[in-house]
């Protein structure tokens, strides 16, 4: 926590390049999910590499002792908002 109590939390939502394709899918396919999903988002998944090692840049740079990112594996989306709530918790739990 911060001096002036700030918490800050981040978190960096994982998932497989399988998994995203399933989803992907899926969404197509699904009229009330079909809005999720855009050209731009193919085009970006044939970047998939590139992207894999900005993440990693990025996650080393920048995460701090104030400012950790914490990683959560979403294969099963469910896990990581538990994982996601639990974190939340636990920082402001410490803060107190």
């Amino acid at each position: 926590m911060a001096k002036s109590g700030t918490i800050l939390l981040k978190f960096w939502v994982a998932i497989s390049k399988e998994e995203q394709l399933r989803r992907f899918e899926a969404r197509q396919v699904t009229s009330f999910k079909r809005f999720k999903i855009t050209d731009e988002d193919w085009r970006n998944r044939e970047k998939w590499e590139i992207y894999e090692t900005a993440i990693c840049d990025m996650l080393e740079r920048t995460s701090t002792e104030f400012a950790p990112w914490t990683l959560v594996e979403s294969e099963d989306k469910y896990y990581g908002r538990i994982k996601i709530l639990k974190t939340l918790c636990q920082r402001l739990e410490d803060a107190l």
